[in-house]
């Protein structure tokens, strides 16, 4: 089973608010020069999953990811995993796209790999928590689509997968190929050992633009974005503390319930 794995970098989702720099006039968050961006969370569990489904059937891992040079590094860790490939997309017109405009750069990538089974997505990034681009992914392709996979298998030519729900699981049963975003359900992704490590960093990974996958430049970029982010900031957080002087614990617990009463909580 031939599977594509999209993953996106992102800043350290750890990294304290101290770290933090914003430039609010144009709206982007300056990535702290000592601590380095590293693979989303949630695709590195779609990345497990692609593992553990070659373990099981065989076949290639390929890994996408849109981004600038440093976007190699969360490529090289999912090789290191032990994905077979790995290729960037990045060009200056891609720079600045909103989930749609990913998800169509995504989908001309894949129309140029064409020899896929099944493409997996982690549930959402973990920076903007938007998960639309495995859905948005899957309207374009025109394939099925599961949210929330916590596991697959390929029973008789479907796939057979299981989907997290608030109060229990669905099984649900999709032709290949199709889409799925993978939740933390999955389990622990496994850590890169030292050869995938070394074996990872001497691949070249190749660089696909524009131009190479056929891209439409008017559905990429800030201009074709679909949603305009009015305000970037780091919100205040103001603590106040009033002492309640009584006489007795009664007296205490009467006052205290009057003054949430003036202020509503109750």
């Amino acid at each position: 089973m031939n599977i594509i794995v999209c993953v996106k970098q992102i800043l350290d989702p750890e990294i304290p608010v101290s770290k933090f720099r914003l430039d609010e006039r144009n709206k982007k968050v300056i990535p702290p020069e000592d601590i380095p961006p590293v693979i989303n969370p949630y695709d590195e569990m779609a990345v497990e999953l692609a593992i553990r489904i070659k373990e099981r059937h065989g076949g290639r891992i390929t890994v996408l990811t849109v981004g600038d040079n440093s976007a190699a590094r969360a490529v090289k860790h999912a090789l290191a995993m032990g994905a077979d490939e790995g290729i960037v997309l990045q060009d200056p017109v891609f720079e600045d796209s909103d989930s749609f405009g990913t998800a169509y750069i995504l989908s001309q990538a894949m129309r140029k790999i064409d020899d896929y089974d099944l493409i997996l997505c982690g549930r959402q990034a973990a920076d903007w928590d938007e998960a639309l681009v495995g859905i948005i992914l899957a309207e374009i392709l025109e394939l099925p689509v599961v949210t929330l996979a916590e596991s697959v298998d390929l029973i008789e030519g479907r796939l057979q997968i299981k989907r997290v729900m608030l109060d229990g699981s669905q099984v649900f049963s999709v032709p290949p190929p199709a889409v799925l975003t993978v939740s933390h359900e999955t389990g622990q992704p496994r850590l890169p050992s030292g050869w995938g490590i070394i074996s990872a960093s001497r691949k070249e990974i190749p660089v696909w633009d524009a131009i190479a996958i056929g891209a439409d430049k008017s559905r990429t970029g800030a201009g074709a974005s679909r949603k305009n982010l009015v305000k970037l900031f780091i919100p205040v957080k103001e603590r106040k503390c009033e002492m309640i002087e009584a006489e007795t614990t009664e007296e205490a617990a009467g006052k205290l319930a009057e003054k949430m009463r003036m202020k509503g909580t109750i």
